[in-house]
């Protein structure tokens, strides 16, 4: 039993969370005055009433309410002041919202991590010379020869030159220690004594699905796609205690809390990862609910069901703290291997050559897709261009004729780039979209290379809702930041960090905005029953802001403060300050 379930608000910060000091419980508790009423017995009674708010419920007719009541871990009544005031006993703890507004859980559908991690952190860099000089930094620190990495929370468009640093950029920072510049997913970039020491010249053969990059002059630039990251073997991290390992897991998950996320869905980790999470579970420490996806490599074709079958894991296992979601599977590259069904920009497209990458012969990828559906599982496959888009219809379709995908909500993910005759395929299969803000960050070199007419269409989501094609958001952290509100943000304008708005045909409400990262992203896991929208019977996560995100100026949806995050009626951040509360 998950000691999160029965806790009261004045027991909701336990030691075991370390979320607040005692003085602070001290300050909430005479902000959060106990009441009686009348006749109403005990276990009747809520046990926490938020009042006096702006409560959007995300319910079907998005309704706006002014309180709402909880018991145990479940929302119980939503409505008036007067009306759910009415409901208070003598156990009953009441917090007046003073006309701040509540929003359900926020939810990501597509989160690695949040971030961080061992290696050269570039995340805060904006110019070509602070990434460089970050480089040099851990070089001067490092003896002659030791490999240095850096992490892979960054993206060219952040900086002001938007470009990569290449292999002749890095020489001249480091020329006798190796160097790999990691970048998001599916891209490292190597300097001269990384390629020697791994045995890379311009004479080694192509891999299939991936690239190595050349300058114009054919000399390697150092950047390796996909695949063609096989050629080099990263370090080792070093290795954790089981103790160390929850202890860092629980750290992250908190972070995530204190961004107004209530759940994430992890899109492809190994099976140890899901092990990790369900002691998590077991000790009773999860502050955040997580669906599950395991990864298989497609190319595994022969081998698929007893892959799966070794996990020793069932479709769909678990409950609403930690579930299996289903099986992923990669089909193309990222933003710089989408395969596409028109080629590249120069030069990037080398005289109208370059595609993008396919990951897996579509031979294979069929195989195994019709595979993973007779043994009763879920599919989610990476496609960022719309000729991998084809081929993930075409595998689905197979499998679909085999035994209906129909009602098993089999989703796409990313899908950047698609065509209007992919559209009724979608829709007539029940496949869901799962889509993420890459745009946010990555506009300005999605625009070099593709060109402005396909980047300004890079996540059509308008479209897609004017298609009747189900959708939901997410970050695809650490390759893109993972606050929820940024997602909001971009979906809502489709402005970037440095690039301005692209395709703002493409904008939609602040009402789908929120459905995509809250109801939607519950339908997408299955499990709109559960969670998703403040009705009474689903669970109470919930988020209080700052602001009234369905009002206020655009811009500060992004900047906005999450003031409090609930899960299952337990707070599991409170900002400092909040109702005088102190240091989360």
């Amino acid at each position: 039993m998950q000691e999160q379930r029965s806790v009261r608000l004045s027991r909701l910060l336990l030691p075991s969370f370390r979320l607040i000091s005692l003085a602070v419980i001290i300050s909430l508790s005479c902000a959060v005055r106990l009441v009686q009423s009348q006749g109403q017995k005990p276990e009747q009674e809520p046990d926490l009433i938020l009042h006096h708010g702006k409560i959007v419920t995300v319910d079907p007719n998005f309704s706006i309410a002014e309180a709402v009541a909880t018991s145990d871990e479940r929302f119980t009544a939503i409505g008036s002041n007067e009306a759910i005031l009415k409901l208070a006993g003598s156990r009953t703890q009441k917090l007046d919202l003073k006309g701040r507004t509540v929003i359900p859980g926020l939810m990501d559908n597509h989160l690695h991590s949040a971030g961080g991690g061992p290696g050269v952190d570039l995340s805060r860099t904006r110019t070509m010379q602070e990434v460089l000089n970050a480089i040099a930094a851990r070089v001067k620190q490092s003896k002659p020869g030791d490999l240095v990495v850096t992490n892979s929370d960054w993206h060219e468009a952040q900086l002001k030159e938007q470009r990569l640093p290449l292999r002749r950029d890095l020489d001249a920072i480091s020329p006798n220690n190796p160097v790999i510049v990691v970048r998001g997913g599916h891209e490292y970039i190597l300097n001269s004594a990384a390629l020697q020491k791994w045995n890379i010249n311009k004479d080694t053969p192509a891999i299939p699905g991936g690239r190595m990059s050349r300058y114009p002059d054919s000399e390697l630039n150092g950047e390796l796609l996909d695949t063609a990251r096989s050629l080099v073997t990263l370090p080792e991290r070093p290795k954790l205690s089981r103790e160390e390992q929850l202890r860092q897991r629980r750290e992250e998950y908190r972070k995530l809390n204190a961004a107004g996320l209530t759940t994430v869905r992890h899109p492809g980790a190994p099976v140890e990862e899901y092990r990790l999470v369900e002691e998590l579970k077991q000790r009773g420490l999860l502050t955040l609910r997580v669906n599950h996806l395991i990864r298989l490599q497609g190319n595994e074709r022969e081998r698929t069901a007893a892959i799966v079958q070794s996990w020793g894991v069932s479709p769909n296992e678990g409950d609403h703290w930690l579930r299996i979601g289903g099986i992923k599977v990669v089909a193309d590259g990222g933003f710089e291997g989408a395969w596409m069904r028109k080629p590249y920009n120069e030069p990037y497209g080398e005289g109208g050559t370059y595609y993008g990458l396919r990951l897996i012969p579509e031979e294979d990828f069929i195989t195994t897709v019709r595979e993973i559906n007779r043994s009763g599982w879920r599919l989610a496959t990476h496609a960022v261009g719309d000729q991998a888009l084809d081929m993930v219809l075409h595998a689905y379709e197979a499998a679909n004729r085999d035994q209906s995908i129909v009602d098993k909500h089999w989703v796409i993910e990313h899908a950047f780039f698609s065509a209007p005759d992919q559209y009724p395929r979608i829709k007539q299969l029940g496949i869901f979209l799962s889509l993420q803000d890459h745009l946010y960050v990555a506009g300005p070199s999605l625009k070099k290379y593709l060109g402005e007419e396909r980047a300004n269409h890079t996540t059509p989501v308008r479209t897609y809702l004017n298609a009747d094609i189900p959708v939901s958001g997410g970050s695809d952290s650490p390759v893109i930041p993972y606050p929820p509100l940024w997602v909001m943000y971009h979906f809502i304008t489709r402005d970037t960090i440095s690039g301005g708005v692209f395709g703002p045909e493409e904008r939609i409400s602040r009402e789908d905005a929120l459905r995509m990262l809250t109801i939607n992203n519950a339908r997408l896991m299955l499990e709109e029953k559960e969670k998703g929208s403040l009705e009474p019977g689903k669970l109470a996560d919930l988020v209080i802001l700052s602001d009234d995100i369905l009002t206020c100026p655009e811009e500060r949806i992004r900047s906005m403060d999450v003031l409090l995050t609930m899960v299952g009626g337990n707070v599991v951040y409170q900002k400092s300050g909040f109702f005088g509360a102190g240091e989360d």
